[in-house]
């Protein structure tokens, strides 16, 4: 499998771009790879890069997004950050990747067990521990959290259905940050040259499934 071009790159579509992605999983699950030489994608990549999509997971060692969606060298940016929420610089990649190298495909891909939402769960203790730019981002959990936990019920990493309900919500409330806070995104998404799109990854089985 050859490294996309621009020629290539500009006859995928949003559609397109998501069936890729998903076959890709199918192959990963089955362990199935594609053939690529990757020494020859770095050759023919040398003087430019033409990725289809753009995907923001969480720096979580597992999930791997050109590994869970078997591509290639120049196939994907690939932006992350533990729990896979936007700020103004990730917006700023984004941008770059849809519209000025013609991505189009914006992937937002939480997981499960994921460590920074049980954190964020586990605020109180973690706060005592002096580790202050961690506060800051498992803080950045805590309106999803009070939106979603219902009265009475038990703010810990150990309840598995609220940080199943943390980690779909973490997704969907990125997509709408992303939609909010990045006119360019919304503009391309609304003329149709961009999907943005949620999706989980199962860590036990290797599943990604579409929100």
């Amino acid at each position: 499998m050859k490294a996309h071009t621009h020629e290539t790159q500009s006859t995928i579509t949003p559609e397109k771009a998501l069936e890729i992605l998903t076959e890709g999983n199918q192959r990963f699950v089955n362990n199935l790879k594609a053939n690529r030489d990757l020494l020859g994608q770095v050759n023919a990549t040398r003087e430019g890069q033409w990725p289809f999509a753009v995907i923001l997971s969480c720096i979580d060692s597992r999930t791997s997004a050109e590994l869970i969606f078997d591509q290639g060298l120049g196939d994907v940016f690939s932006v992350r950050i533990a729990g896979n929420f936007v700020n103004q610089d990730i917006l700023g990649s984004m941008e770059f990747g849809c519209n000025v190298a013609g991505s189009k495909l914006v992937v937002v891909l939480g997981h499960t067990k994921c460590g920074a939402l049980k954190g964020g769960l586990d605020a109180a203790q973690i706060q005592g521990m002096g580790m202050d730019n961690l506060n800051h981002l498992i803080n950045h959990f805590d309106p999803i959290i009070n939106d979603i936990i219902e009265e009475g019920e038990e703010r810990s990493s150990k309840n598995g259905d609220l940080l199943e309900r943390l980690n779909q919500q973490n997704v969907k409330s990125a997509i709408e940050d992303i939609r909010t806070q990045s006119s360019t995104l919304k503009k391309l998404e609304d003329e149709g040259k961009i999907k943005i799109v949620g999706a989980n990854y199962d860590v036990e089985t290797g599943v990604v499934t579409w929100l």
